[in-house]
């Protein structure tokens, strides 16, 4: 008897399914799906941002004057993004909002703060980004 429910249960389940397997795949979408949309950066207002949050006390960037050696030289985020094998503003962005970055210059230590990624809106940081990857 509990060989025929098992037999009946299996055939029930094939017969369901017409034996093959199922996946759910969409055929049609109807409307829109959702998209994250970036600000678009503006490099003079991203000098602003740069000067005001205090990124030159860390950091050497020539178009903003700033010579420090604390951090790495922003003049080469170009070279950086390169080795860590990211595009140039994705690279600047996340190593802005969630350091460290894929890669840290040999002879630096990850000290970025963690708190720009709250502390600048989407528009500043879009600026920010705008501004350091403007000559590259």
């Amino acid at each position: 008897m509990p060989r025929l429910v098992l037999f009946a249960a299996l055939a029930v389940t094939a017969a369901g399914c017409g034996g093959k397997l199922v996946t759910p795949t969409p055929q049609t979408v109807i409307g829109t799906l959702p998209t994250q949309t970036v600000p678009k950066g503006n490099a003079a207002a991203g000098k602003a941002v740069f000067l005001s949050s205090g990124c030159g006390a860390c950091h050497t960037f020539t178009p903003a004057g700033a010579s420090a050696k604390i951090g790495p030289d922003l003049n080469k985020l170009a070279d950086y993004a390169r080795k860590a094998g990211q595009p140039l503003a994705e690279f600047t962005r996340s190593a802005i909002v969630a350091p460290p970055p894929p890669y840290v210059p040999p002879g630096f230590k990850n000290i970025m703060p963690t708190t720009f990624g709250t502390s600048l809106t989407a528009k500043q940081l879009a600026d920010l980004v705008a501004f350091l990857t403007q000559r590259s």
